[in-house]
């Protein structure tokens, strides 16, 4: 029976997450005799043709040749999943969603009319089905390999959707928020990451975006009696995730 293949297709992004799945290093010496990498342009010249059994995406949809493009992915992908912010909420270029994108470009490129751009950065379940999201900016590696071999299983990722505040008492941390004042984001921000800002004694800032349903209400307040300014609190909820963030915000 044929190894299964494996595709990782990159849109707007940095090119971390995929950079996060090459950094795997040992891990990836095991997985590469379970699977055929057919697509990963980051790691191999060679392209090999579809159907493929698991796309990885990164990045977001902000040109009209990547919303047709994205198209051609779905329809190629058995199982396609979206790794990191700018594929699951648009990225930190969604701040063009809130702006004047001409405006944007005639400050940044000297002949912005060659810029051929939408007015938005839209995450990739805004344009056809996901099948499963990886948050974070960049992804957890642990994640990542988790997700794929239950994949590979035939079995659905154990993904959380709980809160950093879960990570911070199975790590048995101490509240930063709670015990020490420092504004923190962990009470509405998606579980994924271990804790690792809290567990490095700094206030977490939300890369991996809000939690199923974030109490976001109680959480502002509290934030502001921690010193933080209106602005300040506005700054820190529009970072890697802000489309997303600001909706949940409201």
């Amino acid at each position: 029976m044929p190894a299964p293949t494996l595709a990782v297709w990159k849109f707007a992004s940095c090119d971390g997450c995929q950079l996060t799945l090459l950094d795997c290093e040992d891990e990836l010496l095991a997985f590469a005799g379970q699977v055929r990498i057919a697509h990963f342009l980051e790691a191999s010249s060679e392209v090999l043709p579809g159907p493929y059994d698991v796309s990885l995406v990164e990045g977001s949809i902000t040109t009209e040749a990547d919303r047709r493009r994205i198209h051609e992915v779905r329809a190629q992908s058995k199982v396609l999943v979206t790794i990191g912010a700018c594929a699951t909420s648009g990225g930190i270029q969604a701040l063009r969603n809130f702006a004047d994108v001409t405006e944007f470009t005639s400050v940044v490129y000297a002949n912005p009319q060659y810029v051929d751009t939408l007015e938005t950065s839209t995450p990739i379940a805004a344009h056809v089905p996901v099948d499963h999201e990886l948050h974070g900016c960049p992804i957890d590696r642990g994640q990542l390999l988790g997700t794929i071999t239950a994949l590979l299983a035939g079995r659905k990722p154990d993904l959380p959707d709980t809160s950093v505040c879960t990570e911070c008492k199975r790590r048995g941390l101490t509240c930063l928020l709670v015990a020490e004042g420092t504004p923190c984001l962990g009470p509405v921000t998606r579980a994924g990451c271990g804790a690792l800002c809290p567990g490095v004694h700094r206030g977490c800032f939300g890369c991996f975006g809000p939690m199923a349903k974030p109490n976001t209400p109680v959480l502002i307040p509290l934030l502001r009696s921690r010193g933080m300014s209106e602005d300040a609190v506005d700054r820190v909820f529009s970072t890697f995730t802000l489309a997303e963030t600001r909706r949940e915000k409201r």
